[in-house]
């Protein structure tokens, strides 16, 4: 996993130059991962980040929850972490800090995000083991992905090796479920539960 470089002869990430606190907040899908040890069959991952005004602690709470394999069907996982926003304007800056666990936080570089409607950001890490594709909205198109992906070689230095599409297949019931609401999930974005199963059956079950 990570990029086949050591990283200790990789250049520093460029974060972005503009990258507004508030706009970042909400609920934000993992469409494409290099993935951490969570991560590696993950899908329905959804990442809720929550501005903390007045805390003496982390500047955000961010709600993780994903299903350990097959969406819908598998076991539902939570893992709640602490964010803090980096340098001296916490308004706008693209440095954070994150914490999965108590004493560990790690680097949370924003290398690339839509600064016009914040529609999707990419999350990097220094040594380019990990990076995180996130979207609004479950679905990405495959241009914008294919883009995203190659910022990730070209500007950025990564490998693309161990990068996985996190399956993100949502019904009304589990919409509803997590908390999730049709501007979240538009209901043109939803499937059935046969249209799951069918999904998720063994090949030979699909040929009957």
């Amino acid at each position: 996993m990570g990029n086949k470089a050591s990283s200790s002869s990789l250049p520093p990430l460029q974060v972005v130059s503009n990258c507004e606190t508030q706009r970042l907040m909400g609920t934000w899908f993992v469409i494409g991962v290099k993935p951490t040890m969570f991560e590696t069959t993950c899908s329905n991952a959804v990442e809720k980040y929550t501005w903390l005004t007045d805390s003496k602690k982390n500047d955000i709470d961010i709600d993780f929850q994903y299903n350990q394999a097959d969406p819908i069907t598998s076991k539902l996982k939570s893992l709640p972490q602490k964010g803090w926003v980096q340098g001296s304007n916490k308004d706008n800056s693209a440095e954070w800090k994150v914490s999965p666990t108590w004493p560990i936080k790690m680097p949370y570089p924003i290398i690339e995000v839509d600064t016009t409607s914040y529609d999707y950001v990419v999350v990097g890490y220094p040594s380019r083991s990990y990076a995180w594709i996130m979207s609004r909205r479950p679905q990405m198109k495959e241009s914008l992905y294919q883009d995203l992906t190659q910022r990730l070689v070209d500007k950025h230095h990564y490998s693309l090796e161990g990068l996985r599409k996190v399956p993100q297949h949502w019904t009304r019931a589990e919409r509803e479920k997590r908390g999730l609401t049709a501007k979240e999930i538009p209901n043109s974005m939803l499937v059935d539960d046969i249209a799951v199963k069918l999904e998720q059956a063994p090949s030979e079950e699909k040929e009957c």
